[in-house]
């Protein structure tokens, strides 16, 4: 038995984590697509705004750090009022987004467009925390399907948010953009009306009043550590390269619909897999899949360095997000088996901490990293970052073979 299914304050009904993962993919299709607008467009507005070209990138690091930052108070508020109510305050964070985006536009300031892309940051931190709550209630047999279906959600943001930039992004000349954070603002509140609908069982005073095991006794767990190194791994590259490629596509001389377009094949990319993620996962063990993700990232890697026509970046970017969704879809549901039930607010969110973390060191350095070296450079420290992760994970597969014999 694992450690997550060991606790007796646990609710196990697969019917209502059912329900509450399609309630969550659809919220994830909305709150998914009102970040998917700051990345498609950070870069670029950013180039615009921005006092040097090699700061391009800031608002999607700042993003990135008001995601790092959010998650632990996501976990405190959703262990204090529950998911929906933490939910709700990512949802008032997205709304703030769109209007302090579009005001930094047509003010023409970097700084209150950065103060935006913060707030963008701490919706994500909120959303990212669905994939967890959609597993609150499942058995352990169901939970990486859960994790997967609302992860499902990603494939509609990967629509809506690149078809909003494309839309509505000379809506308001001369100010590029500018219409389309309003719309961005409107995406958020979409997602708070279907958030109404998810129903998350308060924990009991029985399940607060026992608090668990220390953090620091779960987080030293060999597969803890192992979960967390391969969520680095993934997502943190995974960002870094998604980051610089739309500057590094219009820099190439491919348009802005190339890039908002190629985007969207990142985006389904991340998503597409998780119709049947969670299948693999039950199948074929979840040591294997992550292992999967892993050489789809590195093979992702080498077709980006082989060239720069539009087919590169495309494919390149797809397989990007298949790669992440494997490895990235198996962490996680490495992460629900080493904590129990009454721990599970404060290790999610602990796991979240570290993760984005790594994202905002790989997302400043993209911009840096891309001025000064190309765009080949940036794929290029995909490898040890990627392979170091794979050792881990092959050293714990090696582990747990040992303890069985």
């Amino acid at each position: 038995m694992s450690v997550a299914a060991e606790g007796s304050h646990h609710l196990i009904d697969d019917a209502l984590a059912r329900r509450n993962a399609i309630v969550l993919a659809v919220a994830q299709a909305m709150a998914g697509g009102n970040n998917t607008v700051l990345l498609a467009t950070g870069a670029i507005t950013g180039a615009m705004l921005a006092p040097d070209k090699m700061l391009a990138t800031v608002p999607i690091t700042i993003y990135v750090i008001g995601m790092w930052l959010g998650t632990l108070p996501v976990g405190a508020l959703a262990r204090r009022y529950g998911r929906r109510t933490a939910f709700q305050i990512g949802t008032i964070c997205g709304v703030a987004t769109g209007l302090i985006c579009c005001a930094g536009v047509l003010y023409g300031s970097f700084a209150l467009f950065n103060t935006g892309a913060f707030f963008s940051g701490l919706y994500a931190a909120a959303h990212q925390a669905y994939r967890f709550a959609a597993a609150d209630t499942a058995s352990e047999a169901f939970r990486p399907k859960a994790i997967s279906w609302v992860l499902i959600g990603g494939i509609f943001a990967a629509i809506v948010g690149p078809q909003v930039v494309i839309a509505t992004k000379d809506m308001m000349p001369p100010y590029l953009f500018a219409a389309t954070y309003l719309a961005q603002a409107a995406i958020a509140v979409v997602a708070g009306l279907v958030l109404m609908l998810l129903k998350i069982p308060m924990p009991s005073a029985a399940a607060k009043a026992d608090a668990g095991r220390p953090l620091a006794e779960i987080a030293r767990q060999p597969k803890f550590i192992v979960a967390v190194a391969c969520g680095i791994a993934s997502y943190s590259m995974m960002n870094m390269v998604m980051t610089a490629a739309p500057l590094a596509m219009i820099e190439c001389n491919h348009s802005i619909t190339d890039a908002a377009l190629g985007l969207q094949w990142h985006v389904l990319g991340m998503f597409v897999p998780s119709f049947f993620t969670g299948t693999l996962i039950a199948r074929f063990g979840v040591e294997r899949v992550i292992a999967a993700g892993f050489a789809i990232l590195l093979a992702s890697a080498a077709i980006s360095i082989a060239g720069i026509s539009l087919w590169h970046f495309w494919i390149g970017l797809v397989l990007l997000g298949v790669g992440w969704n494997f490895a990235f879809v198996g962490a996680t549901t490495l992460v629900t088996q080493t904590h129990r039930p009454q721990e599970r607010t404060r290790v999610q969110s602990f796991n979240d901490f570290l993760v984005f973390g790594s994202m905002a060191i790989g997302s400043f350095g993209s911009g840096k990293v891309l001025a000064l070296f190309g765009w080949a450079a940036v794929n290029e420290i995909v490898f040890p970052v990627v392979l170091t992760a794979a050792l881990m994970l092959g050293w714990l597969v090696l582990r747990q073979r040992r303890n069985l014999v």
